[in-house]
């Protein structure tokens, strides 16, 4: 009856009426209508006239607010809901609590309109208020929750945790108002950078590169403010590898050349060692073989170096990661005299950091196995290629990144070439996979 009410449809509501013992006579009556009028409006006449409709209310004592003919007045509500609003204090408030008893009584019962279809549209979202004064313990709260995310994003991929990082993002930087001490502010600033970085790392992982660049040039200006250069070095890495993703492998060597000297300032190994195997690998992709191996090198000797208790940005890179990036120089490098052997170095060094790999990085696995699976299909190993490029594909379905679609790429084109059943099957999934 509620709901019957709420749009205005008084042919259920007389009919029902009717079923319940009164008369149209008597509808009539209470509502100051004749019995033909009452006996039309049950056949499907629309009743549209404003007092009419107030009429209709106020003769049957239905409260105008269920009609939506005006607010609803303290007369309009039940004992009931008036017992269950005392003590408080604002009347707005009073209102949303007989409002929210309304609808769930309306919805358990049945009657509420459905408004699940039109869930899609966007949330009215809230502010959530931020502390008047920040302390330390509310910079570990922000660094504890940026960790959990870029450990979601490494396993589900940017798609599963985007939205959630740049919410945080946006509530460290509402922070960025509130009272708190230099030393504190400092520390905020740099929790809320990493932020910037780990939204734009997201943005990246599902293909969105406007949006990256922005998050990046938020985090690098504001690393840079606080004068840590370990942070500012790598997010000039993942500017980097933005770009070595596009094709744009010159521009990606220049951002990669730029975090090197960042991160030497910064006497961090780590990132050192980071920055120069990613130049490598823009070096093989350009074919300057001697300068790509001469990276590597580098890269193999500041990580050795490498320190423990690092920071989150920092701390991510293993030894996994930099058998992966060994691994990806080689197998651009198998052409020529040193082909086989270059080849072999790939598959190994490829086959270890696939190993090394633990549940938590679900995403790296795929570029490895996709990378490896490529590497084996070019040098005639078909077996061995379409078992890792079928476990490539598995995985790259469990995680939500465009990159892993991406990278997928180079292993269509080398299945190509081969005219096997098994080769066309996995072909078949990629370019499901792909959307194609």
């Amino acid at each position: 009856m509620r709901a019957a009410l709420a749009r205005h449809d008084l042919a259920y509501v007389f009919r029902h009426l009717s079923r319940s013992g009164f008369s149209q006579r008597r509808i009539g009556q209470l509502t100051e209508q004749s019995q033909s009028e009452i006996s039309e409006i049950v056949g499907g006449r629309i009743v549209m006239a404003y007092p009419v409709l107030l009429r209709i209310a106020d003769g049957l004592k239905i409260p105008r607010g269920y009609m939506g003919l005006g607010n609803y007045d303290r007369e309009d509500h039940s004992p009931v809901e008036d017992a269950l609003t005392v003590g408080v204090t604002g009347a707005d408030e009073a209102e949303e609590i007989r409002r929210s008893l309304q609808h769930a009584a309306e919805t358990m019962m049945g009657t509420s309109l459905p408004e699940t279809d039109l869930w899609w549209q966007p949330l009215f979202r809230s502010r959530t208020p931020v502390p008047e004064r920040v302390g330390h313990s509310d910079i570990d709260n922000l660094e504890h929750l940026t960790r959990i995310l870029r450990a979601v994003d490494y396993q589900h991929g940017g798609g599963a945790c985007r939205e959630a990082v740049l919410a945080q993002t946006d509530y460290a930087r509402s922070m960025l108002g509130s009272r708190c001490s230099d030393e504190v502010r400092r520390h905020l600033c740099l929790a809320t950078a990493d932020l910037h970085n780990l939204a734009g790392w997201s943005s990246f992982d599902v293909g969105l590169y406007g949006s990256a660049r922005r998050h990046f040039a938020l985090a690098l200006e504001q690393a840079k403010a606080n004068d840590n250069l370990s942070l500012a070095a790598n997010v000039l890495y993942r500017l980097g590898r933005i770009h070595l993703h596009r094709g744009h492998i010159e521009q990606a060597l220049r951002f990669f050349q730029l975090g090197q000297l960042a991160a030497q300032d910064a006497d961090d190994p780590l990132t050192v060692a980071m920055l120069h195997a990613n130049a490598g690998w823009a070096y093989a992709l350009m074919g300057n073989d001697n300068k790509a191996i001469s990276a590597l090198g580098r890269a193999q000797h500041e990580f050795s170096r490498g320190e423990d208790d690092l920071p989150a940005w920092v701390a991510f890179f293993g030894a996994a990661d930099l058998s992966a990036l060994t691994g990806m120089i080689y197998a651009e490098l198998c052409n020529g005299s040193a082909g086989s052997d270059n080849f072999a170095k790939a598959v190994r060094h490829l086959t270890q950091s696939i190993e090394g790999r633990g549940a938590g990085n679900t995403r790296s696995a795929v570029f490895e196995l996709t990378a490896l699976a490529t590497a084996r299909l070019k040098a005639g190993d078909n077996n061995g290629g379409i078992a890792d490029g079928n476990r490539a594909v598995d995985m790259a379905s469990q995680v939500r990144s465009v990159r892993t679609v991406d990278r997928l790429l180079p292993l269509l084109k080398a299945t190509g070439t081969e005219s096997s059943d098994e080769a066309a099957a996995l072909a078949r999934r990629i370019v499901t996979l792909r959307g194609g």
